[in-house]
Order: C-alpha cells, then structure tokens, then sequence
C-alpha cells in the first residue's frame, strides 16, 4: 500500500500539472496576445517551469530526505539572505506593488516561495529535537515563534500578507500535532486576531479589499471589481461550462485571469465536472501526503511530510475561498494550476521530498 501512494501522488501531480498548462492557455492566450502579441506567452513559459519542476521532483525523490536535516541550518541561513537581498532597490524587482521578485530574463523568482520549505524543513527538525520539552512554552515554543516571525515580517516587508499567512497558519499546525499545550493556541489566537487588524489598518489597500470583501458592489469599478468579475465567471459554468476556450471573463473582464483566479476560468468553461476533477485531484494528492505523514516512523520525516502536505492545503483553500468571494484577495496561488514558476517549481519540489520520504518506507 505504501507505495501505492508513491504512485498515485506521482501520477495525480503530473495529471494536475498538465491540465494547469492547458487551463492557463485557455485562460491568458487572448489576454497574452494583445499585451505581447503571442497567445502563446504565458503557456510556453508555465510549460517551460512544468518540465523543469518534473525534473526537480524527480531529483529530490532520489535524495535521501534525512539529507535537509543535517542542512537544515545553511538552507534557512540562505532563505533570510534572499529574503533580505529581494527588498533591496536594484536587486529586487517590483511586480504588482511588491518587491518580491527577483528578475531573471524575463521570468521572476520569489524568495518566498524557497521559504516556505525552508521553514518548514527547520521546524521539522526543532520539533524533532525538542519533543521532550515542547509542551513548555518558554523552551519548547518561543524560539521557533522568534524564527517565525522574522520570516514573517521580512515577507510583510515586501508586503506578501498572503504568502506570509500560509506560512504562519503551517508553522502552527505544525506546533499543533506535536503536542503544544493549548492556552498556546488560545493566546496565540487572541495575538493573531490583534496583529491582523493592526496590518489591516496601517495598509490603506489592506482595508480597501476589507471594504470590496463586505460589499464589492460598494466599488464595483474599483476594489470590488476582481470578486465581482471572477463570480460572474463562475455563475454560469453550470454542469458542463460554457466550453473550453469560450470563457467570455477572461476577455478583458477578469484581470489576468490565468493567475490568482484561473478557478473561476475552469468554473466556467468546464463547470461542475472540472470543479469536481480539479477537487479529486487536490484531495488525491493531500491524502497520499498525510498518509505519507502517518506511515513515516522517522520523527523528522513525520513532521516534514505533513508540513508541506498541510502548507499545499492551506494555499490551496485560501486561494479558492478569494475566488468564491469568502476572504478578501491576498493574492494567493492555487497550487500547480496558477501561472507563477516560482509557485508551480516549490510544489513540485514538495511532492519530490514527499516522494523520497515514501521511497523510504518501503
């Protein structure tokens, strides 16, 4: 059974990776062919970051993952450095208001995205190596938190409040099943509410999307205008959409439609069958990894399992509750099906360690 899973993650990940690329062709080619004038644009680069990431996975499921624990240490060192690096003029560039990219040619890669893993990976080990005292909070919990929170706010720096949120409610998940004593969990609730509502308020644009949250019709040309867009793509999807390539959003309607919000584009052209094919894969994927989790008898491998199981899961809900208009925008990702390199090559590199972590069970 154990390597039923190996299997089916490898196939599930390859198949929901391919019908991304298709989908993002669907979703950028008349948007694509108007700003560069090649429909082809954004497919040919996503296509190029899905052979690559193939191959990453491919490695890292040949890399013995007790490997990240002796160089957990120098790969967190190197995430701060890049995180730093990024938010200097000159080095960093700055897409969509945030200095998050570091530009390559004509494609982006986010340092952020490296963190994700890196934490995780740093976590893993910390509660590995503190499992006899992570009930104390003193001991067991401030010094991950004091890590935590100088990732976190070099990534509000930027500012990626989304990126920032997945990686915090990860870390606390992770705290979470080894055993934190809950008044944690309470207080950290309580601190957690309060901090949000502190950003929401020194951010203008923050408290816009609040406001486009709660009634985007209050500025439908404005801040209200990406929820209104993506609901009308999904409104009318229907049982079986209104056909591959016919979505009428994605003309010049839906901003950029094949990135934060290429759900609303399947929504609508393949409807309630594409919404339950992308759903099966999804939870195809989070299942082989929490079952990975539970089968790792190596403690280490536990914890690293479900850290970037439950980080896919995290983003991933995230993401699908902007588009259906229960959160405001955060400018999540939809893991494997979003245009982004960056996004598509950290989650093939997740399922490459899980794969690895598999292959060693058996």
């Amino acid at each position: 059974m154990k390597k039923r899973y190996d299997i089916l993650l490898f196939l599930a990940t390859i198949v929901i990776t391919i019908f991304g690329i298709v989908m993002i062709y669907s979703a950028s080619s008349i948007w694509s062919a108007y700003k560069f004038g090649d429909a082809f644009k954004y497919v040919k680069n996503q296509a190029l970051f899905g052979i690559i990431g193939v191959i990453v996975m491919l490695l890292l499921r040949k890399v013995d993952y007790k490997i990240y624990y002796k160089k957990t240490n120098f790969i967190l060192i190197a995430c701060f450095i890049l995180l730093i690096l990024v938010l200097i003029p000159g080095i960093g560039s700055i897409r969509n208001g945030s200095r998050s990219w570091f530009g390559i040619g004509g494609f982006g890669i986010q340092p952020s995205e490296a963190a994700k893993i890196g934490l995780i990976m740093f976590t893993a080990k910390y509660l590995e190596k503190s499992n006899k005292f992570i009930k104390n909070l003193k001991k067991g919990v401030f010094p991950i938190l004091i890590i935590l929170f100088l990732i976190f706010g070099l990534i509000m720096l930027q500012p990626d409040f989304g990126t920032g949120m997945i990686i915090v409610i990860s870390i606390i998940a992770m705290l979470f099943i080894a055993g934190v004593n809950m008044k944690f969990f309470i207080a950290g609730g309580v601190i957690g509410i309060i901090g949000i509502v502190a950003l929401i308020l020194i951010a203008p644009y923050r408290m816009d999307r609040i406001t486009s949250f709660l009634n985007p019709w209050s500025d439908p040309l404005g801040t209200g205008f990406q929820i209104i867009q993506s609901l009308y793509a999904i409104g009318p999807g229907g049982l079986l959409g209104v056909g591959f390539l016919n979505s009428r959003q994605k003309q010049f309607y839906l901003p950029e439609p094949q990135t934060d919000f290429i759900f609303s584009i399947i929504s609508e052209e393949l409807g309630i069958l594409g919404v339950l094919l992308v759903s099966f894969l999804f939870i195809t994927i989070l299942w082989c990894g929490f079952k990975i989790a539970l089968n790792s008898k190596n403690l280490f491998a536990k914890y690293l399992a479900f850290g970037l199981t439950f980080q896919m899961l995290v983003q991933a809900i995230l993401n699908l509750m902007v588009v259906i208009g229960m959160i405001p925008v955060t400018g999540v990702t939809l893991p494997f099906l979003s245009y982004g390199g960056s996004s598509l090559l950290v989650s093939m590199a997740s399922i490459g360690i899980l794969l690895n972590i598999a292959k060693q069970q058996e």
